[in-house]
């Protein structure tokens, strides 16, 4: 046997594609530039290897499975109405000047102990430093942010948050270490990723979605929290907001890996835009509208459908749960989700004793809610 055919299966390293044949010059020993000549790896020692490599992350069933709190915890959000739990990702998914760095910024101040809530919900304050990686437009994000921050919050600023403007270092998606690499580096417990298709090239692309979740998922178990804005499609099949994560653009591996998909839904500039969650770590937060106070950098939470007044209104008809989703999602044809959800919070009030229900015919007439009333000296009040 000749020592080309003991090496026949050797392969070539060079970066490329370029056949063996093709590639230009020759060593001493007559091998194309590029081949390795060394033999391979004992698989044996390889496996030692891979085995000394690999940490010991392991965790018991029982602790897995069974030491868990009720509620996830929040980094944003009260009891069991959490926007963002610890250890997942959020995603704030939405058109173009719609207000997501803007709701973004808030919560940054809160991690920061400037403001205790967000859109009416609790944000619970860093432990570190916070990493806003303002890779999209980030002259537009130093005026938000210049809009909300005071010239007394300069000390703050520069101890507790870090800035790294325009595109990362590296392609998050190729290089899967990047994101927890540069929290580490910041000394951050948090990193806001603006945005995602800044982050990584070729974002529709299934292999670069799950490449991005990858560095997504080794810095959160590394203990950053991870906050991340997106886009969503231009419009949703029927023209309006989309109201499912198939309205989030991209590969399905980045809503696939987050906690908690939210989605802002308006026009640019819009004072007033459309607050869905699409995905959640526990109970639903929303829908509701947000209104944005473009001159101070600030938002909050509009009332839009009151309950109590729409049962009111229905008179001795009462209200059904198809009549409240229409109003409650602004759907003349709200989904069965839609409705189920409208009819659950019906219920939620029934149980609390400030709605009366009555029941149609199984299988015919839907149920219908009125308000239950009580007379107090002669006065008929809510009850």
């Amino acid at each position: 046997m000749t020592d080309l055919d003991a090496w026949a299966h050797v392969t070539v390293v060079q970066p490329g594609t370029v056949p063996v044949d093709e590639l230009p010059g020759r060593r001493e020993d007559g091998w194309p530039e590029g081949v390795t000549t060394e033999p391979p790896a004992d698989p044996a020692a390889r496996r030692a290897e891979v085995e000394a490599e690999t940490p010991d992350l392991f965790h018991s069933g029982g602790a897995f499975v069974l030491d868990i709190p009720e509620t996830p915890p929040a980094v944003w959000g009260d009891g069991d109405h959490v926007i963002w739990a610890e250890g997942e990702a959020l995603m704030i998914a939405a058109p173009q000047g719609v207000g997501k760095t803007t709701v973004a910024l808030q919560v940054v101040r809160a991690r920061l102990g400037l403001q205790e809530k967000v859109l009416g919900y609790s944000v619970h304050q860093s432990g570190g430093r916070v990493l806003y990686l303002a890779m999209d437009r980030p002259a537009q994000v130093q005026r938000a942010a210049h809009r909300l921050f005071r010239h007394d919050d300069r000390a703050l600023l520069n101890e507790r948050l870090v800035v790294w403007k325009g595109p990362p270092p590296y392609d998050v998606a190729q290089r899967r270490d990047i994101l927890a690499v540069m929290a580490q580096k910041a000394k951050a417990d948090t990193v806001i990723v603006d945005s995602i298709k800044d982050a990584a090239i070729g974002i529709s692309e299934d292999a670069v979605g799950a490449g991005y979740n990858r560095a997504r998922q080794q810095a959160l178990r590394e203990g950053v929290q991870v906050l991340e804005l997106h886009h969503t499609v231009k419009k949703a099949a029927n023209g309006a907001a989309p109201d499912d994560l198939a309205g989030v653009y991209g590969s399905t591996w980045l809503t696939s890996g987050a906690g908690s998909v939210v989605s802002l839904w308006g026009e640019a500039g819009d004072p007033v835009v459309m607050w869905r969650h699409l995905k959640q770590p526990s109970r639903e937060v929303g829908p509701f509208r947000v209104v944005h106070d473009h001159e101070h950098g600030t938002s909050e939470v509009e009332v839009t459908v009151d309950l109590f007044a729409l049962v009111r209104r229905t008179g001795v008809q009462g209200l059904t749960a198809m009549e409240y989703a229409v109003a409650l999602f602004e759907r003349p044809n709200p989904s069965r989700a839609q409705k189920e959800k409208a009819r659950r919070l019906l219920e939620k009030r029934h149980d609390a004793g400030q709605l009366s229900r009555l029941d149609g015919a199984v299988g015919g007439a839907p149920a219908r809610y009125f308000l239950r009333q009580a007379e107090v000296h002669g006065e008929v009040h809510e009850a």
